[in-house]
C-alpha cells in the first residue's frame, strides 16, 4: 500500500540533522528506511540524525559506508547503516546478509535504495532528498505500508 507523499523543508544541514532525529525516535526494529538523491543531497547527513534518534550516541559516530557497504550503530537497537553507491551486483547485498538484517532485529537505513528495490519489503519509508539551494533541502517521504502512513501522521 502506497501513501501520499510528505513534503519536508530544511534550511541547514543541522534542520536536516534535527529532522531526522524526530523521526528517528518514531522508528522501532524492524523498520526500514530507503533514501535516494543525488551525490551530496545530504543522504548520510540525515541518516546522523536518524541514528541519535535510535539513541546512537553521537552523530560524529556516523560516517558513510561507501567503500565498507555496511556500518553497523549501537542504539536502542542495533542501527545497520547501508551505502550501496558503490554496489556491482545484487549478490553482494546477498552476501552481506541481507535477509538476516531483514529478521527485525533492528532498523535498516539504506542509502542509494533504487539499486535494491527489488529486495525492500513491503512495508518500508522511502524519503528522496533534493538540493534547493546551497544549504537548503526539500525531502519527500513516502509511506509503503500502514506502519509508515500512522508514522508520518505522527510525525506531523
Amino acid at each position: 500500500m502506497e501513501g501520499l507523499r510528505t513534503l519536508l523543508k530544511s534550511g541547514s544541514r543541522q534542520e536536516t540533522i534535527a529532522l531526522g532525529r524526530r523521526l528517528g525516535r518514531l522508528l522501532r526494529r524492524g523498520d526500514v528506511v530507503a533514501l535516494s538523491g543525488n551525490l551530496g543531497s545530504g543522504k548520510t547527513t540525515l541518516v546522523k540524525g536518524l541514528a541519535t534518534g535510535l539513541g546512537v550516541k553521537s552523530e560524529g559516530e556516523v560516517k558513510s559506508p561507501t567503500y565498507v557497504l555496511m556500518h553497523i550503530y549501537r542504539g536502542h537497537c542495533p542501527v545497520y547503516h547501508l551505502d550501496l553507491f558503490r554496489l556491482d551486483s545484487n549478490a553482494e547485498v546477498e552476501n552481506i546478509g541481507w535477509d538476516d538484517l531483514l529478521s527485525g532485529e533492528g532498523v535498516i537505513l539504506i542509502e542509494w535504495a533504487g539499486k535494491i528495490k527489488g529486495y525492500l519489503p513491503k512495508d518500508y519509508l522511502e524519503i528522496e532528498i533534493k538540493s534547493s539551494g546551497e544549504t537548503s533541502r526539500e525531502l519527500s517521504l513516502r509511506p509503503y505500508g500502514s506502519r509508515f502512513k500512522n508514522l508520518l501522521k505522527d510525525l506531523a
